[in-house]
């Protein structure tokens, strides 16, 4: 079997965003006049999208939920030095990419917020390739068993039995038109589907934009709601766990 593509959740996934998010949220909120911790953010609303965050905190007024997203994009940016690219997996992907794999990030966050993270990092999205490169050959021919990447983060074997995937030790230089650490090939958000996971909307139409099936796909995830997603949407997938 060949893969194709693979497609990577954002936050919590190919980034460690944690503090930086919550930090934003209590920045905004404190501005606003609300009171929340880091430790109730943490402990209540991680996870949640945006309006469901600030509609379960107590804000009914659209209107504000929206000006309160608007600021919190705005002042996300100054809690970057938090924020953690997960080496192992993204070197991994740098070579996939290099033997002429398709990587795309697919996550149900703002794509403002992921462009702002995304740049700090040094990652770009990548002019589109002629898909009659040659596509990667399978990452592996594993015997499903979990894969360990450094102190970064750990990724663990799922219903993707049957790959090994090794983590390549050496530093890849990027090409032309890509930023400092490499490129993905694309960037779906929250906006670009109609249900957000778990629904796998948002990796089939990934598949569909690059004419890949399910079983030429490998999904990497971190949450719940996102691998029930991976499981419906009949793709390989994997756990990160940072």
């Amino acid at each position: 079997m060949q893969i194709r593509l693979i497609l990577l959740d954002f936050d919590g996934t190919l980034a460690d965003t944690r503090r930086a998010n919550t930090l934003a949220y209590v920045a905004t909120l404190r501005e606003a006049g609300y009171a929340l911790t880091e430790e109730e953010y943490a402990a209540k609303y991680f996870g949640m999208r945006c309006d469901e965050f600030l509609t379960h905190f107590g804000i009914a007024d659209p209107a504000e939920r929206e000006r309160l997203r608007l600021r919190k994009i705005a002042l996300y940016p100054a809690f970057f030095d938090t924020v953690r690219l997960n080496r192992p997996l993204w070197e991994f992907c740098r070579q996939f990419r290099a033997q002429g794999g398709r990587v795309w990030i697919v996550s149900t966050g703002s794509r403002a917020n992921i462009d702002n993270a995304m740049r700090h990092l040094g990652i770009s999205v990548a002019g589109r390739r002629s898909r009659e490169t040659a596509p990667a050959e399978a990452v592996g021919k594993g015997t499903g068993k979990a894969c360990t990447g450094t102190a970064d983060a750990s990724i663990t074997g799922s219903d993707a039995a049957g790959w090994d995937a090794a983590i390549p030790d050496t530093a890849m230089k990027p090409a032309p038109d890509e930023g400092p650490n490499g490129a993905v090939d694309g960037i779906l958000s929250g906006a670009d589907v109609a249900h957000s996971k778990p629904a796998p909307d948002c990796f089939l139409e990934a598949m569909r934009r690059e004419g890949c099936t399910p079983r030429e796909t490998l999904i990497f995830e971190d949450s719940e709601i996102g691998l029930e997603a991976a499981r419906r949407s009949g793709a390989g997938y994997f756990k990160v766990t940072l």
